[in-house]
């Protein structure tokens, strides 16, 4: 299956809300290896006020060669508020 990354994030992002039940708020990184697709996505987690004070949880998925997520894994929780650290 051929497809390009754009739509590999909208895959991850949707597989990853039906496993969590988060919603998805964007996929921030992606490359691929001899595992797979590897993808970020950040997920809101809890929303509250202000908007600046949501928990957005972040995902690393892992879709295998037809686009299935195969593995995920929570990085890190973050107020939205909160820059991404060095390195992330």
């Amino acid at each position: 299956m051929t497809t390009g990354i754009t739509s590999l994030a909208e895959r991850a992002k949707q597989q990853l809300a039906e496993v969590t039940g988060f919603s998805p708020v964007a996929a921030v990184g992606g490359f691929k290896d001899e595992e797979g697709w590897h993808i970020t996505v950040d997920m809101l987690e809890m929303a509250r006020l202000p908007e600046s004070t949501d928990i957005i949880g972040t995902y690393a998925v892992l879709l295998d060669q037809d686009g299935n997520m195969v593995k995920f894994e929570k990085k890190r929780a973050r107020l939205r508020s909160e820059p991404y650290e060095e390195g992330e």
